[in-house]
């Protein structure tokens, strides 16, 4: 018989795993309620959050589909964390707080419809974040327009000290 606070809960998390494109499913054993509050506040930096839910209330939040993809996940203790648009930033949270302060083990991933084992997480983690991508990219777009621009100056720069050197000339001349 399912109680009022079972469903609230039940429909904020329907309402998370509708925004969230990511979910990371983690093991949360061994972690101190300290170490736990310190992963969610590195989570939180990026714009995902971090919740131990019971199993059987995500399985009833996910919807038939989706708890069907991700069931062999959802044994033991797990907690899961909700990611935004960006998955590379959670996989590089919990890798840090994994090196940093201890272990957390990632049982796998729901990224944008595809279900990722931990191995491909842990990939995903050394993968550089989305903005320093888009950094590169648009180094490597305005990088020739630079040089085009370097050399046209260099030109302009070379007349100029042609006709300056010209100018001399004939003032020491006169």
């Amino acid at each position: 018989m399912p109680t009022a606070k079972k469903e609230s809960t039940i429909e904020d998390l329907r309402e998370r795993i509708a925004k969230s494109p990511n979910l990371f499913f983690t093991d949360y054993v061994g972690l101190t309620v300290e170490e736990i509050t310190k992963l969610r506040a590195e989570l939180r930096k990026d714009g995902t959050t971090y919740t131990v839910v019971k199993n059987t209330l995500f399985k009833r939040a996910a919807g038939d589909e989706l708890a069907a993809k991700v069931e062999e996940f959802l044994a033991g203790p797990t907690a899961i964390v909700f990611g935004g648009a960006d998955p590379v930033a959670p996989a590089k949270a919990l890798k840090q707080f994994s090196d940093a302060t201890k272990p957390v083990r990632v049982k796998a991933a729901y990224i944008d419809g595809q279900i990722v084992d931990a191995k491909q997480v842990a990939t995903l983690a050394s993968l550089p974040s989305r903005l320093e991508l888009l950094a590169r990219l648009v180094g490597s777009l305005s990088s020739p327009m630079r040089g085009l621009v370097t050399v046209l100056s260099g030109n302009q720069s070379g007349l100029v000290r042609v006709l300056n050197a010209i100018r001399e000339k004939k003032s020491a001349a006169a």
